[in-house]
C-alpha cells in the first residue's frame, strides 16, 4: 500500500486550526511567507513519500541488528539518512548561528508528523537529535555549543538522551551513574543505562550522548542529578574526530514493535576512561533534561498522529477495495466494497476525526512555543508559554492514546486480514503502542496535568483555553450553516462540563490530592476531547467560508463533515468522563490482591 503525506491536511491544521497565520503576519520570521511554506511542505512530502515511507516494511520485518557491539540499522536507513542530511531537514527550525534555517518550531512539526507516518522507527532517531540539540542550546556553555551543535544540526552527528537505568525507570531519583571531576574540566563517567534509543548505530560518524549522573557530593534524589555531554568519539581542538570514548552498547532490546529503532543498553566507563563535560550547572541536570523531555513529549504525540494517519490511509484503501456483503436492504447482486457499510464508515470517520483532533492539538502547542519565543510584549509571551505548558501533557498523552485507538480500528476495518501480518495493519498497532509508555507514561502526563498544571494559577491555564473555546462556540452558533451550529451546541455543552470538572479538581488539589489524582487520566481525556473539538470547530468555520467562496468545495466540505461527526460521535464522551474524573479516591481504594483472583 502506497502512502501519501497529507500535505494539504497538515497545512490546513497548521493555518486554520492551530493558529499559525498570525505568527506569519507578525514578521517574527523574516523569510516566512506562503511561497516558502508551499516549497517546504511540497518538498517534505516528496521526500517522505519517495524515501522514508518505503523503509517501513523492512524496518519491521528485518529491523536493527546487534553483533559484537556493532549495531546495524534496517535496510535503507543509512542511505535515507544521508538524503535527510543532504536536504538540510535537521536544521529546519534551528538557529542560523549554528547552521540552521531559523524557521518556526511549529513548521518543523509537520516534518516530524510526516516522517513518523513514513516510518516511525526511522523518525525517532531524528527527533532524539533535535531534542538533545535543544537541551544543549538551553544550558550548555558556548564552548560545548560551538563544538557539537553545528554537526548535530547538520545531521552529521546524532544525539541521545540517557536517563533510564535498570533500577530507575520513571523515578529518576534512583539514578546511580557517577561522574568524578578530573580537574581539567572533564568528568569520569561510570554507570549503565537502558532503553537508549539510537544509543549505537551506523548512520552517523559520531553520537553525542547526554547522560544524567551524580557528582560525588551530590544530594540525594532528583536534586542531585547533573547532565554531561559524553561523545562516542572525542572531538579534537580543530573539530576533527579523535579516539573512541570508553563507552559501548552491550545489546539491543527485542521488542513488540518499532523494530527499526535500536533500543540499546549502554555501559559507560568499563575501562575507567569514559569522559564527559558538564552541561549547565551542577545538580541541575534534571531541569536541563526537561527541555529535551518536553520537546520529546510533543514529538511523541506526533508519533501517535503520524502512525494514526498511516493506519487510517491503509484502512481507507482496503475498505474501498475489499468486497464483502451487499448494501443494507439489498439481498441479491454483486458484493460491494465494505466502505458501503455504515459501521465501516463509522470506523473510518472515527480514525480521521481522531487524527485531525490530535494533529491540531500538537500543532497548537508548536504555535504556542513559537509565540512565547517571539512575541513583542511580555503578556503575550507569558500567555503563550502557559498554553505550551498546558498542552504538553495533553499533546503527548491524548495523541498517543488516540494513535493506539486509530491503529486498533485499522486492524478492525481489515477484519481477519488485519490480524495477519502480511497486510501491514498490525505493524502500526505494534509500533505505536510504545508511544503511550515512554517519555513519561500517559498516567504520569495526567498527573502532571492535574497536579502541576492545574496548580498554576488555580486552574487559570485550563480556564483560558476554555474561554478561547467559548469564542469558537459563539462563532459556530452564529454561523448560517446547520452543521456548524450543531458542532457549536455540542462543544458548548461539553466545555461547560469540563469547566465544572476543572473546578472540582482544583478544590481537591487543596484538600484531597488523592481524589484529584484518581481522576487524572479521565480528566486528561475529557480535556483533550474538548480541546480537539475547539480546534476542529475553528477549522470547520474556515472551511465553510472557503467552500462558500468556491475554494475546492469538496475538500472544505469534508472538513465540516468530519467536524460534525466528531461533535456527534466522539465529543459526547467528554461529558461521560466527568463522572470518572470526579469519582474520588474511593473508586481506586486498595483491594487485597487475593480478592482479585478467583
Amino acid at each position: 500500500m502506497s502512502f501519501a503525506t497529507p500535505v494539504r491536511d497538515m497545512r490546513f491544521a497548521l493555518m486554520q486550526q492551530a493558529g499559525f497565520a498570525p505568527l506569519v503576519r507578525s514578521g517574527a520570521f523574516e523569510d516566512l511567507n506562503d511561497e516558502l511554506l508551499d516549497a517546504v511542505t511540497s518538498e517534505m512530502g516528496k521526500f517522505v513519500d519517495g524515501v522514508i515511507a518505503p523503509l517501513n516494511e523492512d524496518a519491521d520485518r528485518i529491523g536493527s541488528t546487534y553483533e559484537n557491539g556493532v549495531v546495524r540499522t534496517a535496510p535503507g536507513f543509512k542511505e535515507a539518512y544521508a538524503q535527510y542530511v543532504e536536504g538540510g531537514w535537521g536544521g529546519l527550525s534551528m538557529p542560523t548561528q549554528y547552521g540552521g534555517q531559523g524557521l518556526p518550531d511549529s513548521l518543523s512539526l509537520l516534518l516530524v508528523d510526516a516522517v513518523n507516518a513514513g516510518c516511525m522507527g526511522f523518525a525517532i532517531g531524528l527527533t532524539l537529535t533535535t531534542g538533545a540539540t535543544k537541551a544543549m542550546l538551553s544550558a550548555a556553555s558556548d564552548e560545548i555549543k560551538e563544538t557539537y551543535l553545528p554537526k548535530m544540526i547538520s545531521g552529521e552527528w546524532s544525539g541521545t538522551m540517557n536517563l533510564t537505568e535498570p533500577q530507575a525507570g520513571s523515578d529518576l531519583s534512583a539514578v546511580r551513574a557517577k561522574a568524578e571531576p578530573v580537574g581539567d574540566g572533564r568528568y569520569k563517567i561510570n554507570g549503565a543505562k537502558i532503553y537508549i534509543t539510537y544509543g549505537e548505530h551506523d548512520m552517523t560518524e559520531n553520537i553525542v550522548h547526554l547522560v544524567l549522573a551524580r557528582l560525588p557530593d551530590a544530594p540525594e534524589g532528583t536534586r542531585g542529578i547533573s547532565m554531561f555531554v559524553v561523545p562516542k568519539l572525542f572531538v579534537n581542538d580543530d573539530g576533527s574526530l579523535g579516539a573512541r570514548n570508553d563507552l559501548r552498547c552491550t545489546g539491543i532490546e527485542h521488542k513488540m514493535g518499532l523494530h527499526g529503532s535500536p533500543t540499546c543498553s549502554m555501559s559507560y566507563g568499563d575501562g575507567g576512561e569514559c569522559y564527559g563535560w558538564l552541561v549547565g550547572e551542577e545538580n541541575r541536570g534534571l531541569q536541563n533534561m526537561f527541555v529535551m523531555m518536553n520537546a520529546a513529549r510533543l514529538d511523541v504525540g506526533l508519533q501517535g498522529v503520524g502512525v494514526g494517519e498511516r493506519a487510517f490511509q491503509r484502512a481507507l484503501a482496503f475498505a474501498q477495495d475489499r468486497r464483502q456483503g451487499r448494501k443494507p436492504g439489498v439481498k441479491t447482486g454483486d458484493m460491494v466494497p465494505i466502505i458501503e457499510h455504515p459501521d465501516v464508515r463509522r470506523m473510518l470517520y472515527t480514525q480521521k476525526a481522531m487524527v485531525e483532533a490530535s494533529r491540531a492539538i500538537c500543532y497548537a502547542e508548536g504555535v504556542a512555543i513559537d509565540t512565547a519565543h517571539t512575541a513583542d510584549d511580555d503578556a503575550t509571551a507569558r500567555a503563550a508559554k502557559a498554553r505550551e505548558e498546558l498542552l504538553t501533557p495533553i499533546a503527548k498523552a491524548f495523541s498517543t492514546d488516540r494513535g493506539n485507538d486509530i491503529a486498533s480500528l485499522g486492524v478492525q476495518v481489515h477484519g481477519g486480514m488485519g490480524f495477519i501480518e502480511e497486510t501491514g495493519a498490525a505493524q502500526h498497532m505494534r509500533d505505536v503502542r510504545i508511544a503511550a509508555i515512554y517519555e513519561g507514561t500517559n498516567g504520569i502526563q495526567a498527573i502532571d496535568l492535574v497536579g502541576r498544571k492545574l496548580g498554576m494559577g488555580g486552574g487559570a491555564l485550563v480556564r483560558d483555553l476554555l474561554d478561547e473555546a467559548r469564542e469558537t462556540v459563539s462563532a459556530l452558533k452564529g454561523a448560517s450553516d446547520a452543521d456548524l451550529n450543531a458542532v457549536g451546541d455540542r462543544l458548548k455543552a461539553e466545555l461547560e462540563t469540563a469547566a465544572e470538572t476543572t473546578d472540582w479538581l482544583v478544590e481537591k488539589n487543596k484538600s484531597g490530592v488523592e481524589d484529584a489524582l484518581a481522576g487524572a487520566v479521565p480528566y486528561l481525556k475529557q480535556l483533550g476531547l474538548v480541546a480537539g473539538g475547539h480546534y476542529i470547530g475553528r477549522g470547520a468555520l474556515a472551511a465553510a467560508e472557503a467552500a462558500e467562496a468556491g475554494d475546492d468545495p469538496k475538500f472544505h466540505k469534508g472538513k465540516v463533515a468530519i467536524a460534525r461527526f466528531y461533535a456527534d460521535n466522539l465529543l459526547p464522551e467528554a461529558g461521560a468522563l466527568a463522572k470518572a474524573a470526579t469519582a474520588g479516591a474511593e473508586t481506586v481504594a486498595p483491594i487485597d490482591p487475593a480478592a482479585l483472583t478467583g
